[in-house]
């Protein structure tokens, strides 16, 4: 009798974008990325499963019409701020992709949420692949989560977990991470982009053949994306992002990617010694150590944190500069909108910032995106160049053209309406956004349409309080 033996392969595979080659390349074509391809061994073996779990799926065509919603396809997690950034609860049968760095708090939520599902009802699978099932019952009884119906598994191998999902039959699987998993049938080492995308693959059949809730926690990368290729970005449902800075307490869970939901959501959190506490005013957490008594160069911002919005304090120092060229720093604000900014200052106003060295920071370590914040990063540096203040009981709202124009922005109204909620008196808009709708009782609206008619409004505020 004659034996065949499996064919045994090599391939270069790129470990940031998944590009694949025959052979070694010192720079990715796809990514560009250098030294990034590492070579991979497979075996090409004929008709090998990816799952022994049967699909029970209606594989007959369906009419829209008649396809009926089960008015419990969606589970609540417990936690507000969870359920509104995936859309109003965990779907059944999706694949959830939770990314952030480490020591942020993935784990810590999704423990806390396996512990409400547990408490509902709902039978839970925590597979850890890098912790012992100890070390996880340390953290649940920080944490105070404890269930009847909470099961805890160490393992790696996508095979026994599996055999442990087809014996035991949950509704709600943890995969805690994904790079720690690996299929023996792969002979690259955990964490390739070949054993993600394959383990990927096998979670994504086990979530959609037998309706179980999926939720996978990734690391990031140093540049801020999920370790492995993208296509993992793609394999997934829903793709959250736990984000903030480690030295403060407030975390952001922020949605990347859908399919059930909008992607405009982010859910604030408060990290404490017993786990994340939601924060249902944000505004108020970010403006907490605020002092009545401002310095030059700062002032207070409405941003959008995807539907929600967020009040934050843009402070900017602006002073000569003892270096050849000006020094330009900044914090949680795009480098080069500062930059637009600064040469629209320059220009459209006459501020001579060339021999100056200018800081700007979003206080807090929030990242604002959102262009409305442009601005009040303008009047903070105007104000610390000119040595003049902002009135502290106004907010600062608009988006800066290169003409020096103030255009309009979206969401005004809940801007300011969040104003008003925090006890501020007045704001400035844009004034194409006027008239508004509705005006909160006793807030005064000021409308500008340039650049220079801010930044006077905004001065003689100051020297009128």
């Amino acid at each position: 009798m004659v034996y065949k033996m499996a064919k045994v392969k090599s391939k270069w595979i790129c470990q940031t974008c998944g590009y694949e080659t025959s052979g070694y390349l010192g720079k990715c074509p796809d990514c560009s990325s250098w030294g990034t391809l590492v070579e991979e061994t497979y075996s090409k073996s004929p008709a090998r499963e990816l799952s022994s779990i049967a699909d029970s799926r209606n594989s007959s065509p369906q009419l829209l019409k008649d396809i009926s919603l089960d008015e419990s396809i969606r589970y609540t997690t417990g936690m507000l701020e969870f359920d509104t950034v995936l859309g109003g609860g965990l779907v059944m049968g999706s694949l959830v992709l939770i990314g952030g760095d480490p020591g942020i708090g993935k784990s810590t939520i999704t423990l806390q949420s396996c512990g409400n599902l547990a408490k509902n009802g709902l039978k839970t699978l925590y597979v850890s692949a890098e912790e012992s099932a100890k070390q996880i019952k340390l953290r649940a009884e920080r944490l105070n989560v404890n269930s009847e119906n909470l099961y805890i598994f160490a393992e790696n191998n996508i095979e026994e977990i599996q055999k442990t999902l087809t014996e035991l039959k949950p509704e709600i699987l943890i995969i805690d991470s994904i790079q720690a998993v690996y299929n023996p049938a792969i002979t690259s080492s955990p964490g390739s982009v070949s054993q993600v995308r394959e383990c990927c693959g096998i979670l994504m059949h086990i979530a959609k053949s037998m309706g179980i809730t999926v939720l996978v926690i990734g690391h990031v990368t140093k540049d801020g994306a999920i370790a492995g290729p993208k296509v993992l970005e793609h394999m997934v449902d829903t793709v959250l992002y736990f984000e903030g800075d480690r030295y403060k307490s407030y975390r952001l869970l922020r949605t990347i990617k859908n399919r059930f939901g909008s992607t405009n959501d982010v859910g604030v959190f408060n990290m404490e010694e017993n786990g994340l506490v939601e924060v249902s005013n944000p505004s108020e957490l970010f403006l907490s150590e605020r002092s009545n008594a401002i310095a030059p160069g700062s002032v207070v911002i409405a941003s959008s944190e995807g539907s929600r919005p967020i009040l934050v304090e843009i402070q900017a120092l602006v002073g000569p500069t003892s270096y050849p060229s000006p020094r330009r720093v900044t914090t949680g604000i795009e480098y080069n909108r500062v930059l637009q900014i600064l040469a629209v200052l320059e220009k459209r106003v006459g501020l001579n910032l060339s021999k100056q060295d200018v800081y700007v920071n979003a206080v807090g370590g929030i990242d604002i995106q959102e262009p409305a914040a442009d601005l009040g990063i303008a009047l903070a540096v105007a104000t610390c160049a000119r040595n003049v203040t902002v009135d502290p009981e106004t907010v600062i709202i608009g988006e800066i053209g290169l003409s020096g124009e103030i255009r309009s922005v979206s969401n005004l109204e809940s801007k300011i309406n969040e104003a008003y909620k925090l006890g501020f008196k007045k704001v400035l808009v844009p004034k194409s956004n006027l008239p508004l709708k509705t005006i909160p009782h006793n807030l005064e609206i000021i409308g500008v349409s340039r650049l220079l008619e801010a930044i006077t409004s905004s001065i003689s505020v100051a020297s009128n309080k």
